[in-house]
C-alpha cells in the first residue's frame, strides 16, 4: 500500500511531539510523588506512564492519515511499551533510560550485519525516497553505524553520570539534533552519488555522441 501525503507540519507534529510532551510532563511532574497501592511513584516514572499510551496513539493516528507505518516505528512502538512497562512495573527508571541504547544498538548492529553480508539496510529503508548508487549507500550506512554507536555510548554515559532532568534534556533535544546533524551532512554524498546525476550524465554523453555522429555523416 503506498502511503498517503498529509500535512508535513501535522506529520511532524505526530512523530515528535510524544518526546517533546513527555519532556514537558517530566518538568511538570519531577517534584512530585505520587502513592498508588502503598508504593511511591516519582515524577520520571509518571512521565513514562503518560508518554507511552501517547506515542501509540500518535504512532495509530499516522497510521490512520498516511496508511503506512514504517519497521522502525514499529520497533520503537514496541520497546517503549516494553521498556516502559518494565519501568513503571519495577518502579525503576533505569529500564527506560535503557531503551534508548537498546534502539541505537540494535540500529547499529543490523546496519553493521548488512555490511558485513555486502548490503545497506539503509537502501532497504530509505532507498525508494533517495536514489543513490549503491556504492553512496554503503559509505552512508557505514557512517550511520558509527554515528549510532556513539550515541548509544554517550547514552549510556549521560544516564549513569547525569541527574534525571539533564538526561531527559539531553535524550529528548540532543540526540535528535545530533542524529539531524549527521543527516544533514551527508548532503554532497548524496549529491555526489545521486542517481538522477547519474542519469543527466548519461543523457548528456549520449546526446553528446549522436551530435558528433550527425556531423560525420554531414561531412
Amino acid at each position: 500500500m503506498s502511503e498517503r501525503e498529509i500535512n508535513p507540519w501535522l506529520k511532524n507534529g505526530l512523530e515528535l511531539g510524544p518526546p517533546i510532551l513527555f519532556f514537558i510532563a517530566y518538568l511538570r511532574l519531577q517534584d512530585r510523588t505520587v502513592t498508588i497501592g502503598g508504593t511511591d511513584y516519582d515524577g520520571f516514572i509518571l512521565a513514562t506512564a503518560l508518554f507511552v499510551p501517547i506515542l501509540l496513539a500518535s504512532t495509530a493516528i499516522l497510521w490512520k492519515l498516511t496508511g503506512k507505518i514504517s519497521r522502525i516505528q514499529v520497533f520503537t512502538a514496541i520497546l517503549v511499551v516494553f521498556f516502559g512497562a518494565l519501568t513503571v512495573w519495577f518502579n525503576d527508571d533505569r529500564f527506560f533510560k535503557m531503551k534508548t541504547t537498546i534502539v541505537y544498538a540494535f540500529f547499529a548492529i543490523m546496519l553493521g550485519i548488512g555490511l558485513f553480508r555486502g548490503q545497506s539496510y539503509l537502501k532497504f529503508l530509505m532507498g525508494d525516497r533517495l536514489p543513490m548508487a549503491d556504492e553512496g549507500w554503503m559509505i552512508m550506512t557505514k557512517r550511520l553505524a558509527l554515528a549510532f554507536v556513539a550515541m548509544g555510548i554517550t547514552n549510556e554515559v549521560v544516564w549513569r553520570t547525569q541527574s534525571d532532568q539533564f538526561w531527559v534534556t539531553f535524550e529528548t533535544f540532543a540526540l535528535p539534533a545530533f542524529l539531524f546533524v549527521v543527516f544533514m551532512s551527508q548532503a554532497p554524498l548524496i549529491e555526489r552519488f545521486s542517481l538522477d546525476q547519474e542519469t543527466d550524465e548519461e543523457n548528456a554523453a549520449e546526446g553528446a555522441g549522436e551530435s558528433a555522429g550527425e556531423d560525420g555523416d554531414r561531412s
